[in-house]
């Protein structure tokens, strides 16, 4: 089955708000083994409305909408599709009744233009609105299906999760299946060139690569007409995908790279204390972002100026004096110092040049060393980083947070 997603308001095209209704479909219809091959946005106008549903009901055998069901003049989804399809708009009774009963429930004055809100296409089928005035609308004709769902994400999820998943979920005969991957230390041409070979020869299940900010996302879908069955497949190809970049995959689907380290610090029972420099307390709030942090981060220090990294850290004068408060030696101190401050098991350091001003031919705008002090040795890794400085902190942050989950799953 075909799919396609019809997103409905002038709002959206003007950029006022975002089409997240389109992604949470898309992931559902996936679910149920429906390909959708088409996202489409519409503005308020009856006549381009009109032919997007025209063209879409040539190509597709699923076409869902979602807005455009209210009562105002310019909500005008079931007027395009019933002018598109040659259906008559007629009054359902059960559905002004509702409407009626909630307004008069509410104390809230009810205009004509709410009365719109109950006039279906003729043959179609009502899907209640247990959150709103807006009734869904199904309409199975020739071959196709043409859902109309409301805008407000309050009422389209549940009306979708109820009462029209159920209904395609009898009708599909497949199911999609994907995990994702997360990768990172390596980037998109590299993980390319690494999985050449699968990537040429993939058929069932598929694989793709994201580039997602510092990272790389690696989705790996299968269809089948068995859960069971798709999850052998994605199971498989992990496993080839796994012998090749090995520990540059650190999580799946939705875990971050924080939660992957916390989650390693928890097993294995060691604390850490934090100094940083050029992010500003970037990776210590990732960290803490995460519930249950305290129980292993016990302190973070912004040691941004040369004086701090010697008051608070211990760093030495002479040390910041000879290599620069940028180098691979301050870092190493810095973790040292901040490990021993706090006494825990791991001190993290970072110290670089986040820009746009400060770099030089011999230290760039870039240019990061990340020190790490467990027991009794500190580990330093020289990093260059491009871009502006908000993506030159966060890229940092999240290498500095990897190498510190290379270094704990090596104990």
């Amino acid at each position: 089955m075909k799919g396609e997603i019809i997103a409905v308001g002038t709002e959206l095209l003007l950029g006022n708000i975002v089409n997240t209704n389109g992604q949470y479909l898309s992931r559902k219809l996936a679910d149920l083994g429906i390909d959708v091959y088409y996202h489409v946005v519409v503005g308020d106008n009856l006549n381009r409305l009109t032919e997007t549903i025209k063209t879409s009901l040539k190509r597709s055998d699923l076409i869902i909408t979602c807005g455009g069901l209210g009562p105002t003049v310019d909500d005008l989804t079931k007027e395009g599709v019933s002018q598109a399809m040659g259906l008559k708009l007629l009054p359902d009774k059960k559905s002004i009744k509702k409407i009626k009963y909630i307004f008069n429930k509410s104390g809230r004055p009810m205009t004509e233009n709410n009365i719109k809100q109950g006039y279906i296409p003729e043959g179609a089928v009502v899907l209640e609105n247990d959150n709103g005035t807006a009734p869904g609308v199904l309409i199975e004709r020739d071959g196709k299906t043409v859902i109309m769902l409301p805008g407000p994400p309050n009422e389209l999820y549940p009306m979708f999760e109820n009462k029209v998943f159920p209904w395609l979920k009898a009708k599909a005969d497949s199911t999609i299946r994907s995990k994702v991957l997360r990768v990172i230390g390596v980037g998109e041409p590299e993980v390319e060139d690494m999985l050449k070979e699968i990537f040429n020869s993939q058929t069932n299940p598929t694989i793709a690569p994201y580039a997602k900010e510092g990272e790389v996302h690696l989705r790996i879908t299968a269809k089948t007409d068995m859960p069971e069955e798709s999850d052998r497949l994605i199971a498989r190809m992990e496993q080839k995908v796994k012998a090749i970049l090995g520990n540059n995959i650190y999580g799946y689907d939705n875990e971050s790279l924080e939660e992957v380290v916390l989650n390693l610090l928890q097993q294995k029972k060691l604390t850490i204390s934090l100094a940083e420099s050029c992010t500003g307390g970037l990776i210590t709030s990732r960290l803490t972002d995460i519930p249950g942090a305290s129980a292993s981060v016990i302190s973070g220090v912004v040691s941004y100026s040369n004086d701090s990294k010697i008051n608070i850290l211990g760093v030495k004068e002479d040390t910041i004096r000879k290599y620069g408060a940028v180098s691979s030696q301050i870092a190493g101190e810095m973790a040292a110092g901040v490990k021993k401050l706090n006494n825990t098991d791991v001190g993290l350091s970072i110290t670089g040049i986040a820009g746009p001003d400060g770099g030089s031919a011999e230290k760039p705008v870039g240019l990061c060393y990340v020190g790490i002090a467990i027991e009794d040795s500190a580990k330093v890794k020289k990093f260059i980083f491009n871009g502006n400085r908000k993506k030159i902190k966060w890229n940092s942050s999240s290498r500095a947070l990897d190498f510190l989950r290379r270094e704990l799953l090596s104990l």
